[in-house]
């Protein structure tokens, strides 16, 4: 088999192929939900990772540019949801608009945080930290409710959604 050899770029330089470079990293769908003072609002980020087992941490990092940032960058509390692989609709509704989520089943954790109904995981957190990222900030999350199904995931890989395929 001929392979392709990899070519080197300064990604400062080229933006869009260091883009296209960290797409070729497979990632879940999440889903980021807080109250507002608009009521609950949404973000889709494929920006999330474990941190710590103890004490229970992951993170996640919003985009300064966004429009919902204001929303999420000074969260005291936010959930944090693994979509699963028929949950697609959800996601797309949520890129395309902040008040998306007003018309997804949610259902109400017992400190009043939107849930949504079906993710495969669902991390309830309170803020433990942020970090300057960039253009990003990194929001370190302290885990004080999970909650899981069995099920496959909604995937993204290289700009596509797709499906992940059990092993035989």
């Amino acid at each position: 088999m001929n392979a392709m050899p990899m070519l080197p770029f300064d990604p400062s330089e080229d933006s869009r192929e260091f883009r296209g470079a960290l797409g070729a990293f497979a990632t879940g769908i999440t889903v980021v939900t807080t109250d507002s003072s608009e009521g609950p609002v949404a973000i889709v980020a494929n920006s999330f990772a474990s941190v710590s087992l103890d004490p229970p941490l992951v993170l996640w990092s919003p985009a300064k540019a966004s429009a919902r940032f204001k929303h999420f960058a000074g969260a005291q509390r936010f959930a944090i949801h693994v979509l699963a692989e028929g949950q697609r609709d959800i996601c797309a509704a949520i890129v395309d608009s902040m008040t998306a989520i007003q018309d997804v089943p949610m259902l109400k954790s017992n400190c009043g945080m939107p849930i949504i109904d079906g993710a495969l995981a669902t991390f309830e957190c309170s803020l433990e930290a942020t970090h300057d990222g960039g253009d990003h900030i990194i929001v370190v999350g302290r885990v004080t409710k999970a909650h899981r199904k069995l099920g496959r995931p909604l995937v993204f890989h290289d700009g596509k959604y797709g499906e992940l395929k059990q092993a035989q």
